[in-house]
């Protein structure tokens, strides 16, 4: 049975997007808040991403923000860089640790299909959905793994995959999470899939989805850490959503794996990180193609010359 440590933040009304986009850019598997009116405007505003909301009435200006991480021997390094984080933003946090089912279900009631790119639509599994023709659905269950398809770092690359997947490349998924890039890769056309994620309940996810949308055999799903010993085959396209920290130590891997011409989709980027993962980028020898943003988040097309 997988543990996680939830931890939950204290804070006034105005941080509580500050405090959310932490728990993201540090890998949280999840982001509760419990306010309702809240809840909406953080979904009007594209950050749903595996929202777990409890909605439970808030009492004054100060509302709850909690993240969860996987209890494995990182765990220490993050609470330290969360402490530090969140030192000017919490009134006080607690954590307590729990088990997969004490929250892994309690979002299913709020993520519904939704339309992330001209022709792909995600739709939970346990939804009923009637495409319309042209339309791509990726029918998905994320379990306890990152990637439902709503949060805006997840749509941006899902909608440059549909522009970059012109039928026959191989890909490499960097941090898969739910596999929710690697299945839209392969139903748009690609040959080849390998994905990758060092968390053991993200690649049962990431295999269960490529199962479930009839892509488990274009869809090659590893456990390792980034593109480490991932050379059998060089790359059309490496797609990564990660954090800044991560994409700036991939750069020179993924630009030894890509093909001449071949791109570099790099997302979770914060816009204040921005530079430092484009010098990164260009130091690892990609040129810059295209750059997307929503919000405070920035996704990088970069091409191997």
């Amino acid at each position: 049975m997988n543990r996680w440590l939830e931890i939950a933040v204290t804070t006034a009304q105005e941080q509580v997007d500050a405090v959310a986009d932490v728990f993201n850019e540090m890998g949280s598997g999840g982001v509760v808040i419990e306010d309702p009116a809240l809840i909406l405007d953080f979904v009007q505003k594209g950050n749903a991403e595996t929202v777990a909301p409890s909605l439970k009435e808030s009492a004054g200006e100060e509302l709850i923000v909690k993240g969860y991480f996987f209890c494995d021997c990182s765990l220490s390094d993050r609470l330290e860089e969360l402490s530090r984080r969140l030192a000017d933003l919490a009134k006080f946090w607690r954590t307590r640790e729990i088990k997969d089912e004490d929250w892994a279900n309690t979002w299913r009631v709020y993520y519904k299909p939704v339309q992330v790119s001209k022709r792909l639509t995600v739709k939970p599994a346990w939804e009923k959905y009637a495409a319309r023709p042209g339309e791509i659905v990726i029918e998905l269950d994320p379990g306890m793994a990152f990637g439902c398809g709503t949060h805006a770092t997840t749509a941006m690359c899902l909608a440059l995959l549909e522009d970059l997947v012109q039928g026959g490349e191989v890909v490499y998924d960097v941090g898969t999470g739910s596999g929710i890039l690697s299945v839209a890769a392969a139903l748009l056309g690609a040959r080849q899939v390998t994905a990758v994620d060092i968390e053991e309940p993200a690649v049962r996810a990431a295999r269960e989805n490529a199962k479930r949308n009839g892509v488990a055999d274009k869809v090659t799903v590893v456990r390792g850490n980034l593109l480490d010993n991932l050379v059998d085959s060089r790359a059309d396209l490496v797609v990564a959503n990660i954090i800044a920290d991560v994409i700036i130590l991939l750069a020179p891997d993924a630009a030894r794996v890509l093909k001449p011409g071949g791109h570099l989709i790099a997302s979770g980027i914060i816009r204040e990180r921005a530079g430092e993962v484009r010098r990164a980028l260009r130091g690892a020898g990609l040129e810059p193609e295209r750059e997307v943003t929503e919000g405070e988040w920035v996704a990088l097309v970069y091409r191997k010359v």
